[in-house]
């Protein structure tokens, strides 16, 4: 029997590209989702396949599944401000109860479990490029927190599930990623940006497009997943690409790339918006013989390919 590992929000961006991966590298997979956020289209073309199936299911509530698990892979959570802030009690109820859950049917099943953590745990951080040592400079109360905290509790959660019950534990620290499947609507700056280039529409960028971002490619950022998983690593480890961008310069390069020739409209900065945000990643280079691959403007050509289609331009 293949062995089989349950992805959280497998119906998501992020987690429908592990299904993928997953699969190829020769696992069974069930992805589990409520489709708060998450899309049947990401995993439409995974139809048929024997060794994948989908439960639509909400993991802040029991999950009960009667084969074994190699591994419980935690991507169930909405992931962009415009998600977290429209839907910030379901933000923080799967950051907290679905990540309890999960951890419960990884100690019950004897399997690994992988939490995805964010890079958010740093808020807007005072220590730049931002090492896994840093604690963080985060807002609790401010409208970014119910995404900062659930994943901050999520992390400690996580630990006392390895201190206490011996749960296998990794926890991924993911920054910026970009990629075919991410929604047309997400809010966040690159599918924002490819939507309003190839609709002719001005580029919104908010404050003066200086605060910067470092952007990876999601083949190479599932590709760290997987090492992850597969590792000893029980402390946080960033995954990410230190390459940093400010958000003017990839608001102009993804114009050019759609052919738009469309003004950059500036409006007010979010309150706690990141100044910056680069991972440290000396630690996934080191244990995991990992880096980020994919230069960013070949990133950025695969990712237009898909929003040209669905947008229709």
């Amino acid at each position: 029997m293949k062995r089989t590992i349950l992805v959280t929000g497998g119906a998501g961006f992020l987690g429908s590209h592990l299904c993928d991966r997953f699969l190829a590298e020769g696992f069974a997979v069930i992805a589990m989702d409520n489709l708060c956020t998450g899309s049947p289209d990401n995993i439409a073309h995974l139809a048929g396949n024997r060794d994948f199936r989908f439960i639509h299911h909400d993991v802040t509530e029991f999950i009960f599944l009667g084969e074994p698990l190699y591994a419980v892979v935690h991507f169930a959570s909405p992931a962009s401000p415009l998600d977290y802030q429209v839907l910030p009690i379901e933000t923080l109820k799967v950051g907290s109860l679905g990540t309890h859950k999960a951890l419960g049917l990884a100690k019950a099943k004897g399997g690994r479990f992988l939490l995805a953590s964010t890079s958010e745990v740093y808020g807007d951080p005072l220590v730049h490029p931002q090492p896994e040592s840093y604690w963080g400079n985060v807002n609790p109360v401010g409208p970014r927190g119910v995404y900062d905290e659930a994943k901050r509790f999520a992390e400690a959660l996580t630990m006392a599930y390895r201190r206490i019950h011996g749960v296998d534990t990794r926890i991924a620290r993911i920054f910026n990623t970009f990629g075919p499947r991410m929604r047309l609507n997400d809010g966040r700056a690159i599918p924002a940006f490819f939507v309003q280039a190839l609709r002719g529409e001005s580029l919104t960028v908010f404050g003066d497009g200086r605060q910067t971002r470092s952007f990876c490619f999601v083949d190479d950022l599932v590709d760290g997943i997987f090492r992850l998983l597969q590792s000893d690593l029980a402390d946080p480890v960033n995954l990410g690409n230190p390459e940093e961008w400010t958000v003017l310069r990839m608001a102009e390069t993804i114009r050019d790339l759609a052919g738009s020739t469309a003004p950059i409209e500036h409006r007010e900065l979010p309150v706690d918006d990141p100044k910056v945000r680069q991972p440290d990643i000396s630690l996934a280079k080191s244990r995991l013989s990992w880096s980020p691959r994919t230069p960013i403007p070949d990133g950025l050509e695969r990712t237009l390919d898909d929003f040209r289609r669905r947008v229709g331009a």
